[in-house]
């Protein structure tokens, strides 16, 4: 089988802007841990467990974006990328049950209250805020999936710490200690809204569903426009990581067809679609051959 492989260059600091963000959530996890309890606040105490288990997540998931800069060898033919993929599966479910443990914790609390230190939950919102932006904009949301849903527990982050902020604010005119756990409750559910779809999304990714951003009946009708191709025996389209897809097909081509010039025109085809490694083989035919072939195809 003839191979056009359409290599995709990774960004090496990817895996080194991951390592910053669990450097990130574990020490000020810590921090919040501390201040959380001589604050006497419950979202802050929540946030501290939750950042835990997000660096806990992180740092195993590091190790997988190590892999996947890997070079494809005889145990990986395919490559390493998909290491990253199941490191962001990984982040995503520890996002989903950080968010459901704060929804727990934080029900009851709605109904019982307690006084909270808002002074020093004010302070410490405007040193996270600072902290969680610095660390979002050093990671690059397009670079892959795992730091895409990296870049959404930053973002959980700061509109936390922007709940604690406000809360804080109230508190200094108000007794409605009610509102710290209720605006967590607010947050959590939101997340939840965001990091379901991705969750789901990468799932079906890691299944080898073919990519949903593209028809794959457009790409056969593209290839069957091709002079000489007769019929598509067989066409597999699956995604690496969610973002690099890879492509197999095997044409049916007239016995006069130029195979080379074929073959090139497919790798074209393929390219448009953001298909960055593939594969063709062609079999010559005969009319014989082609009306008892069991592939036939009607070409439009």
């Amino acid at each position: 089988m003839d191979e056009h492989h359409h290599r995709y260059h990774f960004r090496g600091q990817s895996s080194s802007r991951i390592f910053i963000a669990f450097l990130a959530n574990f020490f000020f996890a810590v921090i919040e841990m501390i201040f959380g309890r001589i604050f006497n606040s419950s979202a802050i105490l929540a946030d501290a467990v939750h950042d835990f288990g997000d660096a806990m997540a992180i740092g195993t998931s590091y190790y997988f974006e190590r892999l996947s800069k890997r070079r494809s060898d005889y145990k990986y033919t395919l490559g390493y990328l998909r290491f990253s993929l199941l490191g962001a599966l990984m982040t995503a479910v520890i996002l989903i049950l950080g968010s459901v443990f704060v929804l727990i914790e934080n029900v009851q609390k709605v109904f019982n209250p307690e006084p909270v230190n808002y002074r020093g939950m004010f302070i410490l919102g405007i040193i996270a805020i600072i902290v969680n932006v610095i660390a979002s904009r050093v990671l690059n949301s397009e670079a892959s999936e795992h730091e895409s849903v990296l870049s959404l527990h930053f973002l959980e982050d700061i509109l936390g710490w922007l709940a604690v902020i406000v809360v804080s604010v109230i508190l200094r005119f108000t007794d409605w200690y009610f509102l710290d756990p209720l605006l967590s409750i607010m947050i959590a559910v939101f997340i939840l809204s965001q990091a379901l779809p991705k969750f789901i999304r990468n799932i079906s990714v890691f299944l080898e569903r073919s990519p949903a951003n593209f028809d794959i009946r457009q790409i056969e009708n593209e290839i069957l426009s091709i002079d000489s191709v007769m019929a598509i025996n067989q066409l597999n389209v699956w995604s690496l990581d969610g973002r690099r897809n890879i492509a197999m097909v095997h044409l049916l081509v007239a016995a006069d067809g130029n195979e080379q010039l074929i073959k090139d025109q497919v790798h074209h085809i393929f390219h448009a679609y953001n298909i960055v490694e593939s594969a063709v083989e062609c079999d010559h035919s005969t009319f014989q051959h082609l009306h008892h072939s069991s592939f036939k195809r009607d070409k439009i």
